[in-house]
Protein backbone atom coordinates (compact mmCIF):
# COMPACT_ATOMS: atom_id res chain seq x y z
CA UNK A 1 0.00 0.00 0.00
CA UNK A 2 1.20 3.37 -1.17
CA UNK A 3 0.50 6.32 1.20
CA UNK A 4 1.56 10.16 1.68
CA UNK A 5 1.68 10.14 5.28
CA UNK A 6 2.27 6.56 6.16
CA UNK A 7 5.10 3.91 5.49
CA UNK A 8 3.74 0.23 5.36
CA UNK A 9 5.20 -3.16 5.40
CA UNK A 10 4.35 -6.48 5.84
CA UNK A 11 6.51 -9.47 6.42
CA UNK A 12 5.02 -13.35 7.40
CA UNK A 13 1.77 -11.88 8.95
CA UNK A 14 3.17 -9.08 10.75
CA UNK A 15 2.28 -5.76 8.94
CA UNK A 16 4.32 -2.25 10.74
CA UNK A 17 2.47 1.05 9.90
CA UNK A 18 4.76 4.23 10.53
CA UNK A 19 3.54 7.68 10.73
CA UNK A 20 5.79 9.61 8.41
CA UNK A 21 5.88 13.06 9.34
CA UNK A 22 9.20 13.29 11.29
CA UNK A 23 9.30 17.08 10.48
CA UNK A 24 5.81 17.37 11.81
CA UNK A 25 6.62 15.66 15.09
CA UNK A 26 4.33 13.38 13.29
CA UNK A 27 1.16 14.99 14.07
CA UNK A 28 -1.98 14.08 13.10
CA UNK A 29 -3.56 16.03 10.62
CA UNK A 30 -6.65 15.18 8.29
CA UNK A 31 -4.44 13.43 6.10
CA UNK A 32 -3.14 11.68 8.33
CA UNK A 33 -6.08 10.02 9.65
CA UNK A 34 -7.92 9.91 6.36
CA UNK A 35 -4.75 7.06 5.54
CA UNK A 36 -4.93 5.66 8.89
CA UNK A 37 -8.38 4.93 8.12
CA UNK A 38 -7.81 3.57 4.80
CA UNK A 39 -4.55 1.55 6.15
CA UNK A 40 -6.71 -0.29 9.02
CA UNK A 41 -9.78 -1.17 6.87
CA UNK A 42 -7.72 -2.87 4.23
CA UNK A 43 -5.27 -4.41 7.05
CA UNK A 44 -8.98 -5.77 9.00
CA UNK A 45 -10.06 -7.29 5.22
CA UNK A 46 -6.61 -8.66 4.93
CA UNK A 47 -6.72 -12.29 6.24
CA UNK A 48 -3.23 -12.65 5.76
CA UNK A 49 -2.04 -9.79 8.00
CA UNK A 50 -2.56 -11.29 12.16
CA UNK A 51 -0.65 -8.29 14.01
CA UNK A 52 0.15 -4.96 13.67
CA UNK A 53 3.13 -2.79 14.73
CA UNK A 54 1.91 0.88 15.12
CA UNK A 55 5.09 3.85 15.30
CA UNK A 56 6.50 6.69 14.47
CA UNK A 57 9.23 7.98 12.13
CA UNK A 58 12.08 9.42 14.01
CA UNK A 59 14.06 9.33 17.11
CA UNK A 60 11.92 12.91 18.59
CA UNK A 61 7.94 11.27 18.43
CA UNK A 62 5.67 8.56 18.55
CA UNK A 63 2.94 11.04 17.53
CA UNK A 64 3.23 14.84 18.98
CA UNK A 65 -0.18 15.40 18.88
CA UNK A 66 -3.23 16.84 16.18
CA UNK A 67 -1.95 19.28 14.23
CA UNK A 68 -2.40 22.46 16.06
CA UNK A 69 -2.64 24.73 13.11
CA UNK A 70 -5.77 23.01 12.15
CA UNK A 71 -6.73 22.89 15.50
CA UNK A 72 -6.91 26.46 15.54
CA UNK A 73 -9.23 27.66 12.86
CA UNK A 74 -12.02 24.94 14.63
CA UNK A 75 -15.39 26.36 15.17
CA UNK A 76 -18.19 24.25 17.24
CA UNK A 77 -19.21 22.43 13.82
CA UNK A 78 -16.05 21.50 12.90
CA UNK A 79 -14.42 20.45 15.85
CA UNK A 80 -17.84 18.00 16.24
CA UNK A 81 -16.39 17.00 12.98
CA UNK A 82 -12.86 16.36 13.88
CA UNK A 83 -14.06 14.43 17.41
CA UNK A 84 -15.79 12.25 15.03
CA UNK A 85 -13.32 11.26 12.79
CA UNK A 86 -10.90 10.93 15.15
CA UNK A 87 -13.04 8.51 17.35
CA UNK A 88 -13.90 6.58 14.73
CA UNK A 89 -10.28 5.86 13.33
CA UNK A 90 -9.22 5.02 16.78
CA UNK A 91 -12.30 2.95 17.21
CA UNK A 92 -11.42 0.88 13.97
CA UNK A 93 -7.61 0.28 15.90
CA UNK A 94 -9.44 -0.77 18.76
CA UNK A 95 -11.57 -3.16 17.45
CA UNK A 96 -9.98 -4.40 14.38
CA UNK A 97 -10.03 -8.46 15.42
CA UNK A 98 -6.35 -8.38 14.93
CA UNK A 99 -3.84 -7.60 17.81
CA UNK A 100 -2.10 -3.78 17.00
CA UNK A 101 0.92 -2.74 19.42
CA UNK A 102 2.48 0.62 19.66
CA UNK A 103 5.87 1.08 19.50
CA UNK A 104 6.33 4.57 21.14
CA UNK A 105 9.20 6.36 20.94
CA UNK A 106 9.88 10.28 22.03
CA UNK A 107 6.14 12.39 22.59
CA UNK A 108 3.27 10.65 22.38
CA UNK A 109 0.96 13.86 23.68
CA UNK A 110 -3.08 14.33 22.83
CA UNK A 111 -3.80 12.62 20.13
CA UNK A 112 -0.65 11.00 19.97
CA UNK A 113 -1.62 9.68 23.73
CA UNK A 114 -5.02 8.21 22.53
CA UNK A 115 -4.14 6.94 19.25
CA UNK A 116 -1.23 4.77 21.93
CA UNK A 117 -3.93 3.91 23.93
CA UNK A 118 -6.57 2.99 21.02
CA UNK A 119 -3.90 -0.03 20.29
CA UNK A 120 -4.43 -3.50 22.51
CA UNK A 121 -0.79 -3.04 23.86
CA UNK A 122 2.01 -0.62 24.02
CA UNK A 123 5.83 -0.97 24.11
CA UNK A 124 7.64 2.56 25.30
CA UNK A 125 11.47 3.21 24.81
CA UNK A 126 12.73 4.52 28.02
CA UNK A 127 13.00 8.08 26.97
CA UNK A 128 9.38 8.19 25.73
CA UNK A 129 6.96 10.68 27.07
CA UNK A 130 3.28 10.90 28.16
CA UNK A 131 0.42 13.29 28.52
CA UNK A 132 -2.61 14.47 26.94
CA UNK A 133 -2.31 18.80 27.06
CA UNK A 134 -5.07 19.72 25.76
CA UNK A 135 -6.17 21.77 28.23
CA UNK A 136 -3.30 23.99 28.19
CA UNK A 137 -4.86 24.44 24.63
CA UNK A 138 -8.27 25.23 25.94
CA UNK A 139 -9.79 21.92 24.67
CA UNK A 140 -10.06 18.63 25.82
CA UNK A 141 -9.06 15.16 24.73
CA UNK A 142 -11.84 14.83 21.59
CA UNK A 143 -10.10 11.14 20.07
CA UNK A 144 -10.96 8.99 23.14
CA UNK A 145 -8.79 10.23 26.24
CA UNK A 146 -11.26 11.19 28.37
CA UNK A 147 -12.47 7.63 27.81
CA UNK A 148 -9.69 4.77 27.66
CA UNK A 149 -6.88 7.17 30.15
CA UNK A 150 -9.58 6.11 33.45
CA UNK A 151 -10.25 2.66 31.87
CA UNK A 152 -6.10 1.96 32.03
CA UNK A 153 -5.05 3.51 34.87
CA UNK A 154 -8.57 4.87 37.06
CA UNK A 155 -10.05 7.76 37.48
CA UNK A 156 -8.07 9.54 39.31
CA UNK A 157 -4.64 9.04 37.45
CA UNK A 158 -6.66 10.45 34.07
CA UNK A 159 -8.39 13.12 35.83
CA UNK A 160 -5.05 14.58 37.02
CA UNK A 161 -2.98 13.93 34.28
CA UNK A 162 -5.73 15.53 31.72
CA UNK A 163 -6.62 18.12 34.46
CA UNK A 164 -2.86 19.08 34.90
CA UNK A 165 -1.93 18.65 30.88
CA UNK A 166 1.12 17.82 32.50
CA UNK A 167 3.87 15.24 30.77
CA UNK A 168 5.53 11.80 32.55
CA UNK A 169 7.90 9.21 31.85
CA UNK A 170 7.59 5.66 30.47
CA UNK A 171 8.45 4.64 33.64
CA UNK A 172 5.68 6.52 35.25
CA UNK A 173 3.42 5.25 32.59
CA UNK A 174 4.43 1.99 33.17
CA UNK A 175 3.82 1.86 36.87
CA UNK A 176 0.55 3.08 36.59
CA UNK A 177 -0.61 0.40 33.70
CA UNK A 178 -0.94 2.82 30.56
CA UNK A 179 2.36 0.69 29.22
CA UNK A 180 3.19 -2.86 29.12
CA UNK A 181 6.39 -2.92 28.84
CA UNK A 182 9.52 -0.39 28.99
CA UNK A 183 12.69 -1.37 27.09
CA UNK A 184 15.95 0.35 26.23
CA UNK A 185 15.65 2.92 22.81
CA UNK A 186 17.53 0.14 20.38
CA UNK A 187 15.21 -2.37 21.50
CA UNK A 188 11.80 -0.71 21.01
CA UNK A 189 11.12 -2.62 17.17
CA UNK A 190 12.81 -5.72 18.54
CA UNK A 191 10.59 -6.16 21.48
CA UNK A 192 7.34 -4.92 20.27
CA UNK A 193 8.24 -7.75 16.96
CA UNK A 194 8.88 -10.09 20.27
CA UNK A 195 5.59 -9.28 21.65
CA UNK A 196 3.67 -9.52 18.73
CA UNK A 197 5.90 -13.14 17.11
CA UNK A 198 4.51 -14.71 20.94
CA UNK A 199 0.93 -13.61 19.73
CA UNK A 200 1.10 -14.84 16.00
CA UNK A 201 2.32 -18.40 17.72
CA UNK A 202 -1.72 -18.82 18.98
CA UNK A 203 -4.75 -19.37 16.97
CA UNK A 204 -5.62 -16.28 14.93
CA UNK A 205 -9.52 -16.82 15.68
CA UNK A 206 -9.18 -17.50 19.52
CA UNK A 207 -7.34 -13.91 19.43
CA UNK A 208 -10.23 -12.35 17.86
CA UNK A 209 -12.49 -13.80 20.25
CA UNK A 210 -10.50 -12.27 23.57
CA UNK A 211 -10.26 -9.73 21.99
CA UNK A 212 -14.42 -8.78 21.00
CA UNK A 213 -14.29 -9.99 24.85
CA UNK A 214 -12.16 -7.71 26.66
CA UNK A 215 -13.17 -4.75 24.12
CA UNK A 216 -17.11 -5.07 23.99
CA UNK A 217 -17.18 -6.91 27.93
CA UNK A 218 -15.36 -3.41 29.36
CA UNK A 219 -18.51 -1.21 28.16
CA UNK A 220 -21.25 -3.96 30.07
CA UNK A 221 -22.15 -5.22 33.47
CA UNK A 222 -20.04 -8.33 34.68
CA UNK A 223 -23.03 -10.43 33.79
CA UNK A 224 -23.54 -9.34 30.68
CA UNK A 225 -19.89 -9.63 30.03
CA UNK A 226 -19.96 -13.32 31.67
CA UNK A 227 -22.86 -13.74 29.32
CA UNK A 228 -20.78 -12.32 26.15
CA UNK A 229 -17.53 -14.52 26.77
CA UNK A 230 -19.46 -17.58 27.09
CA UNK A 231 -21.26 -17.17 23.60
CA UNK A 232 -17.73 -16.02 22.46
CA UNK A 233 -15.76 -19.53 23.62
CA UNK A 234 -18.74 -21.21 22.65
CA UNK A 235 -17.69 -20.11 19.20
CA UNK A 236 -13.94 -20.92 19.54
CA UNK A 237 -15.00 -24.22 20.22
CA UNK A 238 -16.63 -24.54 16.36
CA UNK A 239 -13.32 -23.53 15.07
CA UNK A 240 -10.64 -25.73 13.13
CA UNK A 241 -7.89 -23.47 15.23
CA UNK A 242 -9.38 -25.17 18.07
CA UNK A 243 -9.48 -28.64 17.17
CA UNK A 244 -5.34 -28.46 15.40
CA UNK A 245 -4.89 -26.35 19.32
CA UNK A 246 -6.13 -29.47 21.21
CA UNK A 247 -4.79 -32.33 18.73
CA UNK A 248 -1.61 -30.84 18.83
CA UNK A 249 -1.61 -30.76 23.02
CA UNK A 250 -2.74 -34.14 22.78
CA UNK A 251 0.12 -35.17 20.54
CA UNK A 252 2.36 -32.94 22.27
CA UNK A 253 3.46 -31.33 19.30
CA UNK A 254 3.73 -27.62 18.27
CA UNK A 255 -0.20 -26.64 16.76
CA UNK A 256 -0.35 -25.54 12.95
CA UNK A 257 -3.21 -22.93 13.42
CA UNK A 258 -4.29 -21.77 9.59
CA UNK A 259 -7.29 -19.86 11.43
CA UNK A 260 -10.65 -19.94 11.14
Amino acid sequence: MKFQTLLYREHEGLATVTINRPEKLNALNRTVMNELKECFEAVQRDSGVRAVILTGSGEKAFVAGADVGELAASTPATGMEISRLGQRVFGLIENLGKPVIAAVRGYALGGGCELAMACTLRVAAEGARFGQPEVKLGIIPGYGGSQRLPRLVGKGRALELILTGEMITAQEAYRIGLVNQVVAESELIPAADALARKILANAPSAAKYALDAVNHGMETTLAEGLNLEASLFSLSCATEDMKEGTRAFLEKRPAKFLGG
